[in-house]
């Protein structure tokens, strides 16, 4: 698909205007030997319609012929007729002066070139036929389309324009395109960059200014900037400050009332615990006193035991002290229906000495 954007012409000018821009910016600069890359000239091909431009067309060298030097140009001329040829470059011209579009004009004032070039003005638009073949005419190998009815040769003014579109370019005003495009297109390029920098030509009354006052004007606007900068900005150092403060304080607020809270909570849990502490004390105390009391008992118990000891073994070291066992013998016996009582049988006692 046919890419119909000439924005990427543009932007490619403006970029060679913009490098040799900042060569001249330099302090250090060295246009001596440097390579200009600015374009010079635009041949901008247009289709043998036979009618009129394209809106395209129209839009296309309207953007254009402020950046660079255009030499609109009919292409393929060989497809239509002479009598239609020379028709469409009249309305092909009036078009474009009635769009207002500003092609280039070969120059006039210089009496050695005044001649070829007002005639030259009159073939406007060139109408070219190219070609990379070699067809024998006569004796010689010409460049040329070969067809079955003719030939068309590239270089022969009978057949198309390219002679004359080549004399004018490279003979005879080439240096006059190379000063057009300095004098006029780049130094509008650079006169709008200069001003967006805020740089101008003229005072405030339209009175022509020096590089020295452009400086010193340019050099008390930038001072008063500064001033106005350095200014908001203590303006806002010192809200920004006045907002920290305001937030440290409320911060400081919130941890003295949570310290306050936990100072509260503390001293409470703290009572508790001393509550706690002399309950546990008096239960302490109570546990000593029955403890005491306790150990009492036992000690007056072990005496009492140990002196009914010492009775039972003095009471044995008597004479005739014996022991007694008792014997007892149980039988038990079922009758009919009845239980009969046990006999009960009872052994004397057996004495052991």
């Amino acid at each position: 698909m046919m890419n119909r954007d000439y924005q990427p012409i543009i932007d490619y000018i403006d970029a060679q205007f913009e490098a040799y821009l900042q060569e001249e910016l330099k302090i250090k600069r060295s246009l001596f030997n440097y390579h200009d890359s600015r374009i010079h000239v635009c041949l901008y091909f247009i289709s043998p319609t036979g009618h009129s431009l394209k809106t395209l067309d129209l839009l296309t060298m309207k953007s254009l012929d402020c950046k660079v030097n255009i030499i609109p140009v009919i292409a393929k001329a060989d497809a239509i007729s002479k009598t239609e040829l020379q028709k469409f470059k009249i309305k092909l011209m009036s078009e474009l002066v009635s769009n207002g579009v500003q092609i280039y004009q070969f120059p006039t004032d210089d009496e050695s070139i005044a001649k070829i070039n007002a005639s030259m003005n009159g073939h406007l638009p060139f109408a070219v036929v190219g070609s990379m073949d070699e067809v024998k005419v006569g004796n010689k190998m010409v460049k040329a389309r070969q067809y079955p009815w003719g030939v068309v040769q590239v270089e022969n003014e009978n057949h198309c324009d390219f002679v004359k579109l080549r004399e004018m370019l490279i003979c005879t005003n080439m240096e006059d395109l190379r000063e057009q495009t300095h004098t006029r297109h780049y130094e509008l390029y650079r006169r709008c960059k200069l001003e967006e920098m805020g740089f101008t030509d003229f005072g405030p009354e339209n009175k022509p200014l020096s590089l020295q006052e452009t400086y010193e004007a340019k050099r008390h606007e930038f001072y008063g900037e500064r001033q106005r900068k350095e200014e908001e900005m203590k303006q806002m150092f010192v809200q920004r400050v006045k907002e920290k403060e305001a937030i440290l304080k409320e911060a400081e607020r919130e941890l003295q009332a949570k310290f306050e809270h936990l100072k509260r909570v503390h001293q409470e849990e703290r009572m508790k615990l001393e509550e706690k502490r002399r309950l546990l004390e008096e239960e302490i105390i109570s546990f000593s006193k029955k403890k005491a009391t306790s150990e009492i008992y036992q000690n007056q118990t072990f005496m009492a035991s140990g002196c009914n000891l010492k009775k039972d073994r003095d009471r044995k070291k008597e004479p005739g002290y014996r022991f007694e066992f008792l014997c007892f013998d149980v039988r038990a016996c079922e009758t009919n229906g009845g239980r009969k009582d046990a006999e009960e049988g009872r052994e004397g006692p057996s004495t052991m000495g």
